[in-house]
């Protein structure tokens, strides 16, 4: 039977570190803040958000939110961007996406100070990742894939020269995965297929770990999936049951693939969790390095 890798329970052992470590830093008269701008009323992404301050009063972590109206503009929008930067209360935050229509999300992501970026998605701190492959990174890294490396590790999963194969090319972890995947403390070898890949199943096959991050539900098959091959589950799509006529979260790798692997992520159930973990982990990895 295929291992079941449980992002809840890994995400709940983090955090009571995180937990012990936030209080250290109290007793040093630190408080770490975590921030977070919603624009506008989208029922996913507020659900979203509501997790994300349940878990700072989890963890200690204090909360600061901003809402904004779905018809804020850019400059609006970018006016809450700036208080964050400059609130002493706040040690990191993150912009809500999707953001509305005609708001250019990078531009906006390009005014959050890099030191307060609890997302890791900076231009400035994605670039100190690829130019720093070895040794220790002081910046904020990128949650997603920094959730999936940490899951795996918890489970004694060595990536050390795994061929890993990654389902899409979208910038929350398509895009840069492979970076975390490549430095020099994970060592692992990555083949990035998309859209334009030319039979994407061959790759698929030869891969040791496959991550699918498409948000096409059931794209990868049993027939896709090598023998003992990982699988890391990171799309979400919602579909409706053809019985109940309810709609459900599932994700990129059909439950039938599960059959042939050494290991599995549930979703949901699996990185979600990790990804809410390692934007803690950012923040207060923030505050402990500017108290250093």
């Amino acid at each position: 039977m295929a291992l079941r890798l449980d992002g809840i329970a890994v995400a709940a052992s983090i955090k009571a570190d995180l937990k012990s470590r936030v209080a250290e830093l109290a007793e040093r008269g630190v408080h770490p803040g975590l921030g977070t701008l919603l624009v506008g009323d989208d029922p996913a992404s507020s659900r979203y958000v509501a997790g994300k301050h349940r878990d700072c009063e989890e963890v200690g972590i204090r909360s600061l939110r901003r809402n904004l109206p779905a018809d804020a503009d850019a400059d609006r929008i970018k006016a809450e961007v700036l208080a964050f930067n400059e609130d002493p209360a706040c040690t990191g935050f993150i912009v809500q996406l999707p953001l509305p229509d005609g708001v250019d999300a990078n531009a906006i992501i390009d005014c959050i100070d890099p030191a307060k970026d609890a997302d890791g998605m900076h231009p400035y701190n994605l670039g100190e990742l690829v130019l720093h492959p070895k040794g220790e990174l002081r910046t904020p890294m990128p949650c997603t894939p920094r959730g999936v490396i940490e899951l795996l590790r918890s489970y004694d999963i060595d990536l050390a020269g795994r061929r890993v194969c990654v389902l899409g090319r979208g910038i929350t972890i398509g895009r840069t995965v492979g970076l975390m995947l490549t430095r020099n403390d994970v060592n692992a070898t990555v083949t990035l297929c998309h859209t334009g890949t030319a039979d994407m199943q061959r790759h698929l096959r030869e891969a040791e770990v496959i991550i699918a991050a498409t948000g096409r539900a059931g794209i990868v098959t049993a027939d896709d999936v090598a023998p003992d091959a990982v699988l890391v589950d990171v799309g979400v799509s919602r579909v409706k049951d053809p019985v109940s006529g309810k709609w459900r979260i599932v994700g990129d790798v059909d439950p039938a693939a599960r059959a042939k692997a050494f290991a599995y992520t549930p979703n949901p159930g699996g990185v979600g969790p990790m990804t809410r973990a390692m934007l803690l982990k950012n923040v207060v990895e923030i505050a402990e390095r500017s108290n250093t």
